[in-house]
């Protein structure tokens, strides 16, 4: 008895002490500024890139997980100034997020859903689409300036309305306990600003979550 005890207490003492590291390591990257340097960058490449490494990095982990993903890119789009590295990691985390929603809807799995359940007739679908647009919400832009327009939805459960005002804040996250820090959100906001543009989401709050991330051309 004292063994078993023993065991799940280290158990928890890892699981926990992992926990930590994990939220030390995201507000670094939190506090970090970048070292890295603007390049003309194919966002169209990045976003296909970083959505194929997002699939097969979840099937890597879950052997039973499978996703439809699609892409709609708009081939006209410019090469833009970004950091590609820090932009590719807002991409990987908005992506992982996405799959990561399908894959709880399909278990029926939520922390922000308790009553969810697993839908036998649920398709999982992630869809990645660019193009150029006005800076989003203001119509024309104050400077006359285009900006690429990069939108990555699912059709997971879904963000409920009450937390949509709370979920770029450091340490929020809809994630189970323990299964997220609650800081990639929040530094993917940091590194869209950065770069002069923004980042929103939408979502009905049950059937399809989109965020929309708005990238100038300078």
């Amino acid at each position: 008895m004292i063994s078993k005890d023993l065991k799940e207490n280290l158990a928890k003492i890892n699981h926990h002490g992992k926990r930590a590291s994990d939220i030390v390591k995201g507000m670094l990257d939190h506090s970090r500024t970048s070292s890295g340097e603007k390049v003309p960058t194919d966002i169209n490449q990045l976003c296909d890139e970083n959505l194929r490494l997002a699939y097969h990095g979840m099937r890597a982990k879950d052997k039973s997980f499978n996703a439809d993903f699609k892409t709609e890119f708009d081939q006209s789009l410019p090469k833009i100034n970004v950091i590609p590295q820090d932009i590719g990691r807002v991409l990987l985390n908005l992506i992982n997020n996405a799959f990561q929603a399908c894959a709880e809807r399909s278990r029926g799995a939520l922390a922000t859903v308790p009553l969810a359940k697993s839908d036998p007739h649920f398709a999982p679908l992630v869809s990645i689409t660019t193009k150029l647009t006005p800076l989003r919400g203001l119509g024309v832009d104050s400077s006359g300036s285009t900006f690429i327009q990069i939108s990555i939805s699912d059709n997971g459960h879904g963000i409920p309305p009450e937390i949509k005002d709370k979920i770029f804040q450091p340490f929020f996250t809809t994630k189970p306990t323990g299964q997220g820090t609650g800081l990639g959100l929040s530094l993917s906001y940091d590194i869209i600003k950065a770069h002069g543009g923004e980042l929103t989401l939408e979502s009905n709050g049950g059937e399809v979550t989109e965020f929309i991330i708005q990238l100038p051309i300078v």
